[in-house]
C-alpha cells in the first residue's frame, strides 16, 4: 500500500479530524504539496490513516471551504492554486538559503554573542530521557490543567474581553497587579503599590530590563559565585565589570569588595546553583553594605514559592527601607513555560521606566493571559497549587536524598536540607565529573555539570548538579541506581577491591563475632551523623540526624562469607549483603563485584578480641 502523504499522533489532543486539516494546511503553505497537486481520494486517505472516511470527507470539505483545495467533479480533489499565489513573495518553487546568504546576515549582524551558555537543562528533548534529573524543567500531569482552564474561560466574558482588549499600550492588567500585591507579596513579607509593580514576561525578561537601564561599560556588578550563568551573560554583553562574589553557607559572602559595586545581583530564597539559603543576618549585613557603600541589589526571588520549610526567611525586598532592592520573581515554574509572566518590584520612579523601555519592546505582555492568571490568583488555584507543589517536591527530593544514601559508589557528599528542588552533589577531586555527565546521558540519565555557573570555570569544585522537578518520584530510585552503576564503571580501576585491600575478609564465625554488640559512627551523605548498634541477638537499631530525628530498627545475619542486614524502613526495607573487612577502627562494606562501596568508624565490643585474637 502507498504510503499516507501525512502522519496523525496517536497522543495528540486534537481530533483526527483536526490533525489532517493542519497537516494539510501545514504541507501546503510550505510547499511539501504543490500548487494544482491532486490529493488521494477520502476512501484511500482514510485507508492509509486507519481513520473513518467520514473523518477525511470532513476534513476535505472544510478545506475546500476556506479555499486551500479545490474538488473537481468526476477528477478528484487539488491543491487551489491560487492560495499560494496571493501570497507575496512566492514565486512557484522552494528556495533555501544559500551559504552565501548565511554568510551575508552573519556580517550584518551587529552582535554576535546573544545567546547564552547551553546546558543540559536547554536540551529540547530532555523529556525524551527515562531519568531526567534536570531541575527547572516539569512533566506535563503538574500543570493545573481543569484550574487553568476555568481561569481562562473567565478571561473571555464579554466583560473581561472588554477590558483587556481596551487597555492602554503599556498599562498592565490592573486585576493582576492587585492579586500580586495583595496575594503573592504579601507572603514574601513586601508591601508594595501598583505603581511599583511591573509584570514582565518572566524572570529573563525582567534581568534583561534591569540590565539596559543600570548597566553599562562605567558600572561593576558583584555576582555570586557559583552564580546564575544567564545573569553574568548579560552583565558581560552589557560591558560591565563582573566581580565573582564567593558563597558560603549562609549565602553571598559580604566584605569589603562589595564596597567597589554599582549593582550586586544575589539569589537568596534558593541559591543558584547551591541552593543555598541566605541567613538573616547575612541579609541584613548586605542591606548595611547597601547602604554604606550606596550600591543596589537585584533579588532575584529564585524558587521562592516552592519552599517546603516552616519558617522561610522574608525577602530582602521586604526588609529594604532606603529603595536599594530590586525584586524580581515570576510565576510557577510549573506555568511558566506556556504562561511566561513575571515581575519586578521597585521603586515607582525606576519602573515608571522600566515601563517606557518595555514599550519599546513590546508594549506589555498579553493582557488575556494577564487576565487569566488574575482570576488563577483571585479563586486560590494558585495557593492550592504552590501548596501542592510544595509537598510533591519535599516527598521527590527525600526519595532522592534516601537513593544517594543508600546506593552511594564513591565518596560523595550533597548539600543539606534547604527547601529546594536540586542537590549539588561533591565529588572526589580526581572524579571527572565531565566525562560522567556524558556517559550518564548515554545511559538515560540527564544530570547537570556545574562548570558554567563559575566565572572561572577552572575554580569550579567537582560537583554535579540533580533536580527533582521533572522526574516522577517513582523513576528517582531506579535512576539513581543505574547512575550509581555508571559511577562503579567509572571508577572500578581507581577504588579498592577485596583483592587489593588491607586484609582478608572476615567470614563464618569470625564474622559473627565481630559484628556482634559492634557500634558503628558515619556521617551521611547530607552530612548528618549516625549510629548503628548491632545487637548480639541478630537485632539492631540506627539513630539519624544532629538530634537523632531519625530511628529504626532491624535484622543482621551472617551467612558464610557474607554479611546481611535488613533494615524494616531505611534502605527500602530490602536485604543487603556485604563483604567485610575490619581495618583497625574502620569498617569496610564490599558488594557483589567486590568493590568497596562504604566505610565507617567502627567499635568493637569488649569481648570481641577474645573471641577473635587477630581483631
Amino acid at each position: 500500500m502507498q504510503d499516507a502523504i501525512i502522519y496523525l499522533d496517536p497522543g495528540s489532543p486534537m481530533s483526527l479530524q483536526n490533525q489532517i486539516r493542519q497537516k494539510l494546511v501545514e504541507g501546503i503553505l510550505n510547499g511539501s504539496f504543490a500548487p494544482g497537486m491532486k490529493l488521494p481520494s477520502s476512501r484511500t486517505l482514510a485507508r492509509q490513516l486507519d481513520v473513518a472516511r467520514n473523518t477525511v470527507v470532513a476534513a476535505y470539505q472544510q478545506l475546500v471551504a476556506d479555499g486551500y483545495l479545490v474538488s473537481k467533479q468526476r477528477s478528484g480533489i487539488f491543491v487551489n492554486k491560487e492560495m499560494l499565489e496571493n501570497r507575496v513573495g512566492y514565486s512557484g518553487h522552494m528556495v533555501a538559503a544559500s551559504e552565501t546568504e548565511t554568510a551575508a546576515w552573519k556580517k550584518r549582524t551587529k552582535r554576535h554573542d546573544i545567546a547564552g551558555p547551553v546546558v543540559a537543562r536547554d536540551l529540547p528533548n530532555w523529556n525524551q530521557y527515562p531519568y531526567p534529573f534536570i531541575d527547572g524543567k516539569f512533566d506535563s500531569t503538574l500543570f493545573p490543567l481543569a484550574e487553568w482552564r476555568e481561569a481562562s474561560r473567565l478571561a473571555l466574558s464579554v466583560t473581561d474581553v472588554r477590558d483587556w482588549s481596551t487597555g492602554s499600550a503599556d498599562a498592565d492588567d490592573p486585576m493582576l497587579v492587585d492579586e500580586i500585591r495583595s496575594k503573592i507579596l504579601t507572603r514574601r513579607g513586601i508591601q508594595a503599590r501598583s505603581d511599583e509593580i511591573l509584570v514582565t514576561m518572566g524572570t529573563q525578561n525582567s534581568l534583561y530590563l534591569i540590565n539596559q537601564l543600570l548597566v553599562d561599560s562605567s558600572v561593576t556588578a558583584a555576582i555570586e559565585e557559583p552564580g546564575s550563568s544567564e545573569m553574568r551573560h548579560l552583565l558581560r554583553r552589557s560591558k560591565a565589570k563582573v566581580l565573582p562574589q564567593a558563597v558560603d553557607d549562609e549565602g553571598i559572602v559580604v566584605d569589603d569588595q562589595l564596597d567597589k559595586c554599582d549593582l550586586v545581583y544575589v539569589t537568596p530564597s534558593h541559591q543558584i546553583p547551591t541552593a543555598v539559603i541566605m541567613s538573616s543576618e547575612r541579609r541584613e549585613s548586605l542591606l548595611a553594605a547597601a547602604a554604606k557603600s550606596d550600591f543596589l541589589i537585584i533579588e532575584d526571588d529564585y524558587e521562592c514559592e516552592t519552599s517546603y520549610l516552616d519558617h522561610p526567611q522574608p525577602a530582602l525586598r521586604s526588609m529594604d527601607d532606603t529603595g536599594r532592592v530590586i525584586y524580581v520573581a515570576s510565576f510557577s515554574k510549573v506555568l511558566a513555560p506556556g504562561l511566561r509572566l513575571g515581575f519586578i518590584v521597585a521603586d515607582a520612579q525606576f519602573v515608571q521606566r522600566a515601563r517606557a523601555l518595555r514599550r519599546t519592546i513590546m508594549n506589555h505582555p498579553p493582557l488575556n493571559n494577564q487576565r487569566a492568571a488574575a482570576f488563577f490568583l483571585s479563586l486560590g488555584h494558585y495557593d492550592a497549587l504552590m501548596t501542592r507543589l510544595g509537598r510533591l517536591f519535599h516527598e521527590r527530593r527525600l526519595a532522592l536524598r534516601d537513593a544517594l544514601t543508600w546506593m552511594r559508589g564513591v565518596p560523595m557528599e550533597i548539600s543539606p536540607e534547604v527547601g529546594g528542588t536540586t542537590y549539588w552533589v561533591r565529588t572526589p577531586d580526581d572524579f571527572d565529573v565531565e566525562a560522567f555527565v556524558r556517559m550518564a546521558a548515554q545511559r538515560g540519565i540527564l544530570i547537570e555539570p556545574v562548570r558554567h555557573y563559575y566565572a572561572n570555570e577552572d575554580n569550579a569544585e567537582n560537583c554535579f548538579r540533580m533536580g527533582v522537578t521533572s522526574i516522577d518520584i517513582e523513576r528517582i530510585r531506579p535512576g539513581v541506581t543505574r547512575l550509581v552503576e555508571v559511577i562503579r564503571s567509572r571508577v572500578r580501576e581507581q577504588v579498592e577491591h577485596l583483592s587489593t585491600s588491607s586484609g582478608d575478609w572476615l567470614t563464618g564465625d569470625d564474622l559473627k563475632a565481630a559484628m556482634s554488640g559492634a557500634t558503628v559512627l558515619d556521617r551521611e551523605v547530607d552530612g548528618r551523623p549516625c549510629t548503628y548498634t548491632y545487637h548480639r541477638d541478630g537485632s539492631m537499631t540506627g539513630v539519624l540526624g544532629f538530634s537523632n530525628e531519625e530511628q529504626d530498627t532491624g535484622r543482621w545475619r551472617v551467612d558464610g562469607d557474607r554479611w546481611y542486614r535488613r533494615w524494616n524502613r531505611w534502605n527500602y526495607g530490602e536485604e543487603w549483603g556485604y563483604y567485610i573487612v575490619i581495618d583497625g577502627e574502620q569498617i569496610k562494606f564490599f558488594n557483589d563485584d567486590q568493590q568497596i562501596v562504604d566505610s565507617m568508624f567502627i567499635r568493637l565490643a569488649d569481648d570481641a578480641g577474645a573471641l577473635m585474637p587477630g581483631l
